[in-house]
């Protein structure tokens, strides 16, 4: 189930990131707009978005498309199937030209995310995953590999990540009171796409994200055994008709590493 969903939302997302690196690659220093709350928006953004909303139209007409970049249609909220999309996710990285920006697209089906594709656009790395069939990487060799979240439970040890342009106080006190030392900053999706390979054991969010943040990490991270949770411990949903995820949420590779 939803193979073909995936094959389409792979090929859209390799599609964007083909578009992105021509503007990444040709301009050290693109044109940029702002949205509200001051968020950045660049050409490479809008590139990616017509090339992914085209794609999914045509392969699936009749499914729903909520997209960053796109004006919000709410006939959506009656449609049991909708493509969740960030084009490019890591606006503020791909500004710092620091690599650490992805294209991400997700499937809700009656507001869970069913599907999930993360492509990595300067390292050609293709992470996705469907419910119920496991979570895998596609390297830029074509190689792929099945995605496991670590075993890792000693609190003191545990490789943390944490966002590189979004901190917060709550992180901080996060940190000082577990005594958590390992942790890095990394910009976008990759952070969930981390704990999911075992590279990362912990990604704790306070601040407020989007629903195109997280649904395609969500998948993809469930799927390679993580647990993905509201900040109160409730399941995250899609497709709703705010789509402000307010509460925070959390991944983690075990249930004894949860710390709020």
């Amino acid at each position: 189930m939803w193979t073909k969903e995936l094959e389409a939302a792979k090929h859209a997302a390799v599609c964007a990131g083909a578009a992105i690196m021509e503007i990444y690659e040709a301009a050290e220093h693109p044109e940029v707009e702002y949205k509200e709350e001051n968020m950045p928006l660049t050409q490479a953004d809008k590139a990616a978005n017509d090339r992914i909303v085209r794609s999914l139209k045509e392969a699936f007409p009749q499914y729903a498309i909520l997209s960053e970049e796109m004006k919000d249609d709410r006939s959506r909220l009656s449609n049991d199937y909708c493509f969740i999309v960030d084009p490019l996710d890591g606006t503020k990285e791909f500004l710092k030209r620091n690599g650490q920006f992805t294209v991400n697209i997700a499937l809700a089906y009656r507001h869970t995310s069913v599907m999930g594709v993360i492509y990595v656009p300067v390292s050609g790395e293709l992470y996705y995953a469907c419910q119920g069939k496991g979570a895998y990487c596609q390297n830029q060799d074509g190689s792929t590999e099945q995605l496991h979240v670590s075993d890792n439970t000693d609190i003191p040890s545990l490789q943390a990540v944490i966002s590189s342009s979004h901190g917060c106080a709550e992180m901080d006190r996060l940190l000082e009171t577990y005594h958590l030392t390992n942790f890095i900053k990394v910009g976008s999706s990759l952070k969930g796409c981390m704990v999911a390979s075992g590279q990362a054991d912990i990604y704790y969010r306070f601040n407020p994200t989007m629903e195109w943040d997280t649904a395609a990490m969500q998948c993809i991270a469930e799927e390679a055994g993580a647990i993905f949770r509201q900040m109160d411990g409730t399941e995250m949903t899609y497709n709703r008709e705010n789509s402000r995820n307010s509460k925070g949420f959390y991944i983690i590779n075990h249930k004894d590493n949860r710390l709020v």
